[in-house]
């Protein structure tokens, strides 16, 4: 039998995305998910260092690889990410979606 090499479920949503990515973030930083908003800089508003996004990154990438065979962020994309919607954005065009 052939090893999976697609994702048989519906696609993410750029609303699902965010979901997770607040999810993450309040658990990550301890902060109420109520702080985090589309619009929230990572570093001037919630006080995220680069540790604070590399567990954000792994931890999307565990729940999104459930879903999607292959997803990662790159490296070298994380200087990129400076507001939760840049974060969105970049996992929804990363799964083929349509960005917030």
């Amino acid at each position: 039998m052939p090893a999976e090499t697609h994702s048989t479920h519906d696609p993410v949503s750029a609303d699902e995305v965010f979901g997770m990515v607040r999810s993450h973030l309040s658990e990550i930083l301890e902060i109420d998910d109520a702080r985090i908003t589309l619009d929230s800089k990572f570093a001037d508003d919630l006080d995220a260092d680069s540790l604070a996004l590399i567990e954000l990154v792994e931890a999307l990438e565990e729940e999104l690889g459930e879903r999607t065979v292959g997803f990662s962020v790159d490296d070298e994309d994380l200087g990129d990410l400076a507001t939760v919607r840049d974060a969105v954005d970049y996992v929804v065009l990363r799964l083929g979606g349509a960005a917030a």
